[in-house]
């Protein structure tokens, strides 16, 4: 996973983004620190630490940069569905916060979509700073846009009570049953 520190800030309009950054609330991107920006994934972002942010969640895989790239190209390929953004730190144009929302189209509720969120993760060093709270925030503003009748998540017990600050409620049971395949074990980033 390449990772380099670079003192100049890549503008938004210099990057092949995954989604229109205008989805992303004004209000959000207010409230966030002026050394930091908030942006729609960028296909470039594989030498922005974006696989070492979500390695705080768990094991990730280094898939090269032809893959992430690849990747890249599939979710933007379905328009109106892929989701995820970043929060930049100007001074080193590393990400520090990851956090994905995909929309689902469904047959009930008049043909409804709900919004889910994914792989909301912030930089250990970053901890603390709210960086979470404004993901979800801008998560949760692109799902009501794009006309979800609900937005929904999967978390831990431990995040249960993050999740509430951020006007979540517990509701249902999560299960799941994974693959019998053999798990590559793979170091943390």
């Amino acid at each position: 996973m390449a990772t380099s520190t670079s003192s100049n800030f890549t503008p938004d309009s210099s990057l092949d983004l995954l989604f229109n950054p205008e989805l992303i609330s004004q209000e959000v991107r207010n409230a966030l620190p002026a050394d930091l920006h908030i942006r729609p994934l960028a296909r470039t972002d594989y030498q922005r630490s974006h696989l070492a942010v979500l390695s705080v969640l768990t094991v990730v895989t280094d898939p090269g940069l032809a893959a992430y790239q690849s990747q890249f190209d599939a979710m933007r390929v379905a328009p109106n569905t892929n989701y995820t953004l970043v929060i930049i730190d100007k001074s080193s144009d590393q990400i520090v916060g990851v956090g994905a929302v995909f929309i689902e189209r469904k047959f009930l509720r008049g043909l409804g979509k709900v919004g889910h969120i994914e792989d909301i993760a912030v930089d250990k060093r970053q901890q603390g700073k709210k960086l979470g709270l404004r993901i979800i925030q801008a998560l949760t503003a692109i799902s009501e846009r794009e006309g979800c009748y609900k937005t929904i998540l999967n978390c831990s017990d431990d995040n249960v009570p993050f999740y509430q600050k951020c006007g979540y409620e517990k509701k249902e049971n999560e299960m799941a049953k994974y693959a019998p395949i053999p798990r590559q074990h793979t170091p943390k980033l």
